[in-house]
């Protein structure tokens, strides 16, 4: 297309957990990134960096401890550990919660409790969002992977919660 017969480029031998983390990186890199986008990145270049072993502590004395693979991307990055945690967690969602935290129409907070809900429980809550047509609070989606964890959580206290008023509105 671009009327060229060759193209200058340089080729590296690579493992296959070096080619992802490369990938993960240059597209971390780009200006817009969703949400979503950088959830499977970082679970990606998580997952890569466990599988190597990669060492990062070669610089450390001998008493400071190997750093965390979570630790190791929040520093390339400049995010925190926990909040790369965040996003990683963000993968358990289901594709229709995902897209509403993408379009900004859910909180990453809210993304990361609803997480939590296994896909059954993340679908009748997908229901309960469309009939009432709202979306939750952070809040309201605390209680509900709260009460998840309990084993209370139902379709209609889901309706219930949704239902009712959320503070400062």
């Amino acid at each position: 297309k671009a009327g060229l017969e060759t193209v200058p480029a340089l080729i590296y031998a690579v493992s296959r957990d070096e080619a992802a983390i490369m990938l993960v990186d240059s597209n971390l890199h780009r200006e817009h990134i969703l949400p979503s986008e950088k959830a499977f990145a970082y679970k990606l270049k998580l997952e890569a960096i466990k599988r190597q072993g990669e060492r990062t502590d070669l610089t450390s004395s001998q008493l400071e401890t190997k750093l965390r693979a979570d630790e190791t991307i929040g520093m390339q990055t400049g995010e925190s550990r926990a909040q790369i945690q965040r996003y990683i967690r963000l993968t358990y969602l289901i594709p229709e919660l995902l897209n509403m935290m993408d379009e900004d129409k859910i909180a990453l907070s809210v993304g990361v409790e609803l997480s939590f809900l296994d896909e059954q429980m993340q679908y009748d809550l997908l229901r309960v969002i469309e009939e009432l047509d709202c979306t939750p609070s952070y809040s309201q989606a605390w209680h509900m992977h709260r009460d998840f964890n309990e084993g209370t959580l139902t379709i209609e206290s889901m309706e219930s919660t949704l239902a009712s008023e959320k503070p400062n509105q």
